[in-house]
């Protein structure tokens, strides 16, 4: 579906909400990028909330990071979102993000390549794991390289989390299912490990995942939208923000609540009371 310029800022910063509100980011982190035609990406600005974008503060650059238009500037991590558009065809927005859990196996030098879930297994395949590279410099997407062909999410050491898709709101699921497969494995790993589904029934899923069109190579999507008159520098949302923090993401006392209930049932289980 062919949308307009308005349409692709409006659903930037609605991601942005979403990023800030789960707390994926924090202060002015992360950065959001749309492909809107062969030579030109809208992409969110330096120094700016993502929780509190307005469709005015996109800024457009070309595929070499020449600004062509906006007040504000890109961030310098665009050149990380410039070389995923020129690597894949099939990309039209890039999504990069700190999600803690996600961001913590990225710290402890660790992919997320364990196949327990079947969602993760069909959406995502496996998230590997890039070594690091300084942030806004060429040397960030270089060492992301290696993998781009045959991933669609990507763990950068000691900095954080990249998804791509083929819509901004693509992108954005594949962050979100990423940052549910960190969390579940973190847990799973307190509980003694987790188990890992058996070979033969990875491979059906693999088979799934093929048959759904997710597997590589893919076709090459025309990444366009129909240029319309700018809009007014109208937030997105309207209703007064939360509180400081991390809006709607989870709490510290939630997850420890989380994890001890967790524990109390599987204690419970192994050893039922009067035996």
């Amino acid at each position: 579906m062919v949308r307009d310029e308005n349409t692709v800022r409006q659903d930037i910063c609605i991601i942005g909400r979403r990023l800030w509100e789960r707390g994926y980011v924090a202060a002015n982190d992360g950065n959001i990028s749309v492909r809107i035609g062969p030579d030109a990406i809208l992409a969110t600005p330096t120094g700016v909330s993502k929780g509190f974008l307005t469709p005015d503060q996109i800024v457009k650059v070309d595929m070499e990071g020449k600004q062509l238009d906006g007040y504000l500037k890109p961030s310098s991590e665009v050149l990380l979102h410039i070389a995923l558009y020129k690597a894949r065809c099939d990309v039209c927005a890039v999504v990069h993000a700190h999600p803690p859990y996600a961001t913590a196996f990225a710290v402890a030098g660790l992919p997320l390549e364990s196949p327990i879930l079947p969602e993760a297994i069909i959406s995502l395949g496996g998230v590997p794991l890039a070594r690091y590279g300084l942030p806004g410099t060429w040397e960030l997407p270089e060492t992301i390289m290696p993998y781009v062909e045959k991933h669609d999410a990507f763990l950068m050491a000691n900095h954080g989390a990249v998804t791509v898709g083929a819509d901004v709101y693509q992108a954005y699921y594949r962050m979100e299912t990423m940052e549910h497969y960190a969390f579940i494995l973190f847990l799973a790993r307190q509980l003694g490990g987790e188990q890992e589904l058996p070979p033969e029934r990875v491979q059906e899923l693999l088979l799934l995942r093929k048959q759904m069109g997710l597997d590589f190579p893919r076709e090459c999507i025309p990444c366009t939208v129909i240029n319309a008159p700018r809009e007014s520098a109208m937030p997105v949302y309207t209703s007064p923000p939360p509180a400081p923090g991390r809006g709607n993401g989870r709490s510290r006392q939630d997850l420890e609540r989380m994890v001890r209930e967790v524990v109390e049932r599987v204690i419970n289980q192994m050893y039922p009371e009067g035996s």
